[in-house]
C-alpha cells in the first residue's frame, strides 16, 4: 500500500522542523523507520513543496533513496492526488511530518480495516482522542479524484481530508478511537517545546519503536518529574524570600 508523508520546511512555528535532528536522526527519518515497520506499506513518497526551502527535504530524499514529489505548496490535496494518479494506487495512507514517533501498529491497523471493506476513509482522528502525533489516515483514491475537484476553500487544499470530515453524510467513513480520550497528550511536533519533549521521550525509548500506548506511560513519567522539579523550586524561592 503507498503511503505519503506530508512534509515542508516553511512550518510557522518552528521552520525546517522535519529535518530536525534527534540522536543524530531527522524527524522525516524516523518517521519513514516507523513507516518501514509495518506489514502493510509498500511504497513511500514524500509529498512536498515547490518552494526554494523545500529543495532541502528533496536532497534529503535523493541522499536517502525516498521517493518524492513537489507540487503546489497551497493546494496539497492537489500534490497528494497527482501521487496517488503516478503510483496508480487504488488508495494511499496518509501521515504528517511533524510524527516521529508514530506507532507502525496503528498504521497496520487502519490499512486492515480499510481492506475488510472498502470504505471513502478510515481515520483514528475523527473524533480526535487518540494522542497528537498519532493520526493516521487511509484514503480511496477514487473517491479522493471526487473530493479535490469539488473543493475551492483554501483550509480544504491545504488540510487534506477536512472535506471529507465537514462532509461526513456524504461519504462512507470508518473511525476507530481508543478506549480513552487521550487528546491533551502531545507526541508531535509544532513548536520547540514539543521538539524539546519528543527529544526526551524518544531517548527514553532507547531507539526501540514504542506502541503508543508505551509513549504515553513515558510522556506523563516526564510530566511528573517536571510538575515536581517546578514546584520544588516554587517552595525553594518561597523559603529563600521568607528567610
Amino acid at each position: 500500500m503507498l503511503c505519503i508523508i506530508q512534509a515542508r520546511m516553511s512550518s510557522k512555528r518552528l521552520p525546517g522542523k522535519v529535518l530536525l535532528k534527534i540522536n543524530n536522526k531527522s524527524i522525516l527519518e524516523l518517521i519513514i523507520e516507523r513507516i518501514k515497520k509495518t506489514k502493510i506499506v509498500s511504497n513511500i513518497v514524500v509529498a512536498t513543496s515547490n518552494k526554494k526551502s523545500d529543495y532541502k527535504i528533496v536532497k534529503f530524499c535523493k541522499k536517502n533513496c525516498i521517493s518524492y514529489h513537489r507540487g503546489s505548496l497551497e493546494n496539497v490535496a492537489q500534490r497528494f492526488l497527482k501521487i496517488a494518479k503516478k503510483e496508480k494506487a487504488k488508495e494511499f495512507i496518509r501521515i504528517n511530518g511533524d510524527s516521529p514517533l508514530i506507532d507502525p501498529k496503528l498504521i497496520d491497523k487502519a490499512a486492515q480495516i480499510y481492506k475488510y471493506k472498502k470504505y471513502d476513509l478510515v481515520t483514528n482522528s475523527f473524533p480526535k482522542l487518540y494522542p497528537k502525533g498519532q493520526s493516521v489516515e487511509v484514503v480511496r483514491t477514487k473517491t479522493f479524484n471526487k473530493v479535490v475537484k469539488k473543493i475551492n476553500k483554501n483550509d480544504h487544499k491545504e488540510h487534506v481530508t477536512k472535506y471529507y470530515y465537514d462532509n461526513a453524510k456524504n461519504f462512507l467513513i470508518f473511525s476507530f478511537v481508543p478506549e480513552k480520550n487521550y487528546s491533551r497528550i502531545n507526541l508531535s511536533i509544532d513548536t520547540q517545546r514539543d521538539f524539546d519533549l519528543v527529544s526526551k521521550i524518544y531517548k527514553k525509548c532507547k531507539n526501540k519503536i514504542l506502541k503508543w500506548e508505551d509513549l504515553i506511560v513515558i510522556y506523563k513519567n516526564l510530566k511528573n518529574q517536571w510538575t515536581f522539579i517546578f514546584w520544588t523550586i516554587q517552595i525553594k524561592s518561597k523559603i529563600y524570600f521568607l528567610t
